[in-house]
C-alpha cells in the first residue's frame, strides 16, 4: 500500500509540475511506465528548458535494487508481452552507442541510474541531445519515443546498446 501511495503521489507531483511548466510555455512530455507484466510502476516527465536542455525526472518503483541502464528508445511503443522490443533501439540521432565510443553517444544514451534497496528509482537528469518538438532529435517525431529501464548497467561502449541486459520497464512519451 505504501508503494502505491508513493507512486500515486509522485505521479500527481510530476503531472502538476508538467502542467505548471506547460503554462510557462515550456514544452513537456510524460510517460506512464509499465513493467514486463504490464503493471503501472511509475512516471517519467520531460521538460524542454529555454537553455536548450531537457530535464528528465523519474519516479519508478518495483525495480531490482542496483545500477540500471536508462535510455530513450526510438519508437513510442511498449508491448510488455514482446519484452518491450516494440520500442526499437536507442534513439541514435545518427551516433554510435556510448560516451566511451569515439562516434558516440546516442542521442538517447543517458547515465546509469541507481535503484535503492526498496526498489525505487527517483532521479533527475539533464540532456541537450534531444528536444521536445525541436529540430534536434525531436522526441515527438512521427513514430514517437519511449523511455526504458534495463536489468543491468550500461557499459557505455558495447554496440549497439551498452550490454545493459533485458528491458524491465518502459514508458511511451506523450
Amino acid at each position: 500500500m505504501r508503494k502505491i501511495l508513493r507512486t500515486s503521489a509522485a505521479a500527481m507531483f510530476l503531472a502538476a509540475t508538467a502542467a505548471a511548466s506547460a503554462q510557462d510555455g515550456m514544452p513537456t512530455m510524460m510517460a506512464d511506465v509499465i513493467d514486463t507484466s504490464g503493471a503501472s510502476v511509475g512516471t517519467v516527465s520531460f521538460m524542454q528548458t529555454p537553455s536548450g536542455f531537457v530535464v528528465i525526472k523519474a519516479d519508478i518503483s518495483g525495480l531490482e535494487p542496483g545500477v540500471h541502464g536508462f535510455h530513450i528508445h526510438e519508437t513510442g511503443e511498449c508491448d510488455a508481452e514482446g519484452g518491450f522490443e516494440s520500442a526499437g533501439g536507442h534513439y541514435s540521432g545518427g551516433m554510435e552507442h556510448g560516451v566511451l565510443t569515439e562516434g558516440g553517444p546516442h542521442a538517447g544514451d543517458l547515465p546509469n541510474v541507481e535503484v535503492g534497496g526498496d526498489g525505487t528509482l527517483v532521479t533527475e537528469i539533464f540532456t541537450d541531445r534531444v528536444s521536445i518538438g525541436g529540430e534536434t532529435n525531436p522526441l515527438d517525431d512521427a513514430d514517437g519515443s519511449a523511455i526504458m529501464v534495463h536489468s543491468g548497467a550500461d557499459d557505455y561502449q558495447s554496440q549497439p546498446s551498452g550490454d545493459a541486459g533485458s528491458r524491465v520497464a518502459c514508458g511511451v512519451l506523450k
